[in-house]
């Protein structure tokens, strides 16, 4: 362990798109603090940096997903992977931010002493030569931006005979660099965004692609340029054009919401309307494209310009909906008995939900179990001093949530300062707050986690609404000084 200790204000853990966001929020809201990012990778950009795999790109509107402070500029709304990784990192430079950063600093534990109101934050850092020690910083307040899942591995569930099958079994978060695909046959398993990106992108050059899934999901076309707002730009220039698309998308997106939770029927309606009008109506749209379950249960699925219609219509690809009995040597045995022969298996199968990048965190000697905690606004918990986490919506962009969140930590911090409080500490004392699971979808990565995840409460500030418009007014307008916040 290296002898010195460096202070900062405010310690952010993830160069990822939030880490960036909170960086620049903090040069602009508090630019009297210091603050460090420690990025456990080499390079920043989080996600966007670390999926390979082909055709990745968002599965939201850039318009949405893009900074409040930084318009989207490019043609595409639905925009790829390398675009979005070079808007992060262009934002990173244009602002400095990339100079806070330290890369191959694995942040492992964080101790909070009440005593001096400080986190003690101990890091792994890894030399270019692959020598690791443990560095230690100390800070006033910890802002946790490393994502929501776990980095080093995707979900994989257990397929017998996997050891049988002869070709590259591939889990597109470690997608092999030279992976050759082309004239080879092709099964992804799974139904998520992940399927829904590849499948069309490697039927380009694969033999056929077979997009294999247990069950069906929600799955819905978006043009992948948006037309208003090319020609808002042209007039009105980048600022306003991207302002108004901005919210066009965010109530638009509300509004469907609302509408799958309070007429499931017709939402379901009219996703299945626009499935059948893309395949034609000789496609079993019924086996295929028409889940278990009401829209929005789960997150939808986001295709551009309809590209995985396209190439089921044209024969590159196919879905096939069944389970899977085993892997044999040529490919993928199903429970109706059929067989899915395959030169390549893709498993698309999930991410594995990680609260705070797996950070063990103890308060003044206690180890804190976050399933036992309480989330405060959807970013901080209960009984947990000076420490907040960037987490985005689940039924719309990650950032317009983190955006948020950022402005109330200045926020927050500046007030602090004001009244010279050190500490700050929500705490539940309204015996009517019930506990309510944190997520309530049904998809499987969040089921599988769920046991994990702090709770939520039955009513505010504990409650998490999932509500931008709430969310502006509660995080941006509302009080800090709300009785549940304590300060010292």
């Amino acid at each position: 362990m290296t002898e010195q200790t460096e202070h900062f204000d405010i310690l952010i853990v993830g160069a990822g798109l939030s880490g960036i966001g909170a960086g620049y929020h903090l040069q602009h809201k508090c630019p009297a603090k210091s603050f460090v990012i420690l990025e456990g990778r080499e390079r920043s950009g989080g996600t966007w940096d670390l999926f390979r795999y082909p055709g990745i790109r968002s599965d939201s509107d850039m318009f949405t997903m893009g900074y409040s402070f930084k318009p989207w500029n490019e043609p595409k709304a639905i925009a790829d992977g390398p675009n979005i990784l070079n808007y992060i990192r262009q934002t990173a430079v244009e602002n400095g931010i990339d100079k806070k950063i330290r890369f191959r600093h694995r942040v492992k534990r964080a101790s909070w002493s009440t005593g001096e109101a400080r986190w003690s934050v101990e890091a792994e850092r890894t030399s270019s030569d692959g020598v690791t020690e443990i560095v230690c910083f100390t800070c006033n307040f910890l802002f946790m931006c490393s994502g929501y899942y776990r980095y080093e591995a995707g979900y994989t569930p257990e397929f017998p005979g996997r050891e049988n099958f002869k070709g590259p079994i591939v889990h597109p978060q470690a997608w092999p660099e030279h992976l050759d695909y082309a004239n080879k046959r092709v099964v992804v398993i799974g139904s998520g965004a992940t399927a829904v990106t590849l499948v069309p992108e490697m039927a380009k050059t694969a033999s056929h692609v077979t997009m294999l899934q247990r069950s069906p999901t929600y799955v819905v076309s978006r043009p992948a340029e948006d037309q208003l707002a090319i020609k808002l730009r042209r007039n009105f220039g980048e600022k306003i054009a991207y302002s108004a698309i901005r919210w066009r998308n965010v109530l638009l997106g509300m509004y469907f919401f609302q509408l799958a939770r309070r007429k499931p029927e017709r939402m379901r309606k009219l996703i299945l309307g626009g499935v059948r009008m893309a395949l034609g109506p000789d496609y079993d749209v019924a086996t295929h494209f028409n889940p278990r379950y009401n829209p929005w249960d789960q997150r939808l699925c986001l295709v551009p310009d309809g590209d995985l219609f396209k190439a089921i219509k044209t024969n590159r690809a196919s879905v096939a909906t069944s389970e899977i009995d085993r892997f044999t040597k040529h490919g993928i045995r199903l429970k109706d008995g059929s067989e899915l022969e395959a030169d390549i298996i893709v498993t698309a199968t999930g991410l594995v939900l990680q609260l705070l990048g797996g950070l063990e965190v103890v308060v003044d000697g206690r180890a804190v179990d976050f399933a036992k905690t309480l989330g405060y606004k959807g970013m901080m918990y209960s009984d947990v001093p000076n420490l907040a986490s960037a987490f985005g919506y689940t039924n719309a962009s990650w950032t317009l949530k983190c955006d948020l969140t950022c402005d109330y930590v200045c926020r927050l911090i500046n007030y602090m300062d004001r009244h010279s409080y050190k500490i700050c500490v929500p705490h539940n004392v309204d015996p009517s707050v019930t506990e309510v699971p944190w997520l309530d979808f049904s998809s499987g990565y969040v089921q599988r986690a769920i046991a994990q995840m702090p709770k939520q409460g039955s009513k505010r500030p504990w409650r998490l609404y999932q509500n931008y418009v709430l969310d502006i007014l509660s995080l941006r307008f509302g009080k800090v000084d709300d009785g549940v916040m304590k300060y010292s």
